[in-house]
């Protein structure tokens, strides 16, 4: 009877993580506004060239991080005055720690004056994403390719 209430407490365990994982998950986190001039600039990232650049760390064999890429091009082409920029992060391990990058795919979204304002570890979605970055765009109003506010 016992072995049957420790697994029933393992499953209830998994599930509950489970549960906690796939909700954090990809979620854009507003961030205390953190200056990240010199570990962009290690990276030749300039933030100053785009009202919000979409910095993304990824990794080789990573799978979310393919998907991640194909987001954030396809919101940097769709919306005027923001940059996507990828960044292996195997091969910028100094960059990583100073960052405090823990998983890829992880983005950064960096304004104009160089501030990380805001960063998502995991898949984001491609409205979150558009959501996160309009009140950095100046009239985004009018940035949106309807020319309305971003979706859910």
């Amino acid at each position: 009877m016992w072995r049957i209430a420790v697994l029933v407490l393992a499953l209830a365990g998994a599930t509950a993580f489970g549960l906690w994982w796939r909700a954090r998950n990809g979620r854009l986190a507003d961030v205390t506004s953190q200056p990240a001039d010199g570990p962009l600039a290690a990276l030749g990232v300039d933030p100053s060239a785009a009202d919000v650049t979409l910095v993304q760390f990824s990794s080789a064999f990573c799978q979310p991080c393919r998907a991640t890429r194909s987001i954030l091009a396809d919101v940097a082409r769709m919306v005027p005055g923001v940059r996507h920029v990828e960044v292996d992060a195997e091969s910028h391990l100094d960059v990583v720690r100073a960052l405090d990058i823990r998983r890829t795919p992880t983005t950064l979204v960096v304004d104009r004056t160089g501030r990380i304002v805001t960063r998502a570890s995991g898949q984001p979605r491609k409205a979150d994403v558009i959501a996160a970055i309009a009140p950095h765009i100046p009239d985004s109003e009018t940035a949106l390719p309807d020319g309305g506010t971003p979706g859910p």
